[in-house]
């Protein structure tokens, strides 16, 4: 989603910071500057350096929760007991992007969830400062990841939810740009 998002932005003439992880996924537009980043730690360096500097962020997909606290330079070799592996969590991009944000920046999440979707989106939407968060439900087929397709629901802080049906993710795009251009100019009435 982040790839389609960067590229209707820029269409409608955004300059886009487009930052990722390792993807095989290639961006189209001159507008979009890719930032790319391999760690969590990388990412929330990048977003971070980035924010002040734009008009909001949206950010499609979360990097991993927790990384590994010891990362493993070579092959862990199999041996007769079990494996214990210790993480720490990563820093929350998100509510820490919420918590600098300043007027007049627009801040949108996303959310992936498998049960009380609309609860824990808007529990997300409020905890994180966001303006605005897309929904999308693992009991939805052909949406989420591994698909073309996605099928959403956008929440904002009006409390207004408006459901999507099932689309290609260009089309999706589409819908969650004009939402968000939407939601900008009520900003700024």
């Amino acid at each position: 989603m982040g790839f389609a998002i960067a590229e209707q932005l820029a269409s409608e003439g955004a300059i886009v910071l487009l930052v990722c992880g390792p993807v095989q996924l290639k961006t189209q537009h001159p507008a979009i500057q890719r930032i790319d980043v391999t760690t969590a730690e990388q990412m929330y360096e990048a977003c971070l350096n980035c924010f002040n500097r734009c008009n909001g962020a949206i950010l499609t997909a979360a990097v991993a929760d927790y990384t590994p606290l010891v990362a493993e330079t070579e092959k862990i070799k199999r041996t007769a007991g079990n494996l214990i592996l210790e993480l720490r969590p990563n820093r929350d991009i998100a509510a820490e992007l919420g918590r600098i944000k300043i007027k007049g920046q627009l801040l949108v999440g996303f959310a992936l969830e498998s049960q009380n979707e609309i609860g824990n989106a808007i529990a997300k939407l409020e905890s994180k400062n966001l303006d605005m968060i897309v929904l999308n439900s693992l009991r939805d087929t052909g949406a989420g990841f591994g698909y073309d397709t996605n099928k959403i629901a956008i929440l904002d802080r009006s409390g207004k939810i408006v459901d999507f049906p099932l689309k290609s993710k260009k089309e999706v795009a589409v819908d969650i740009v004009n939402h968000l251009m939407a939601l900008d100019q009520i900003a700024k009435d």
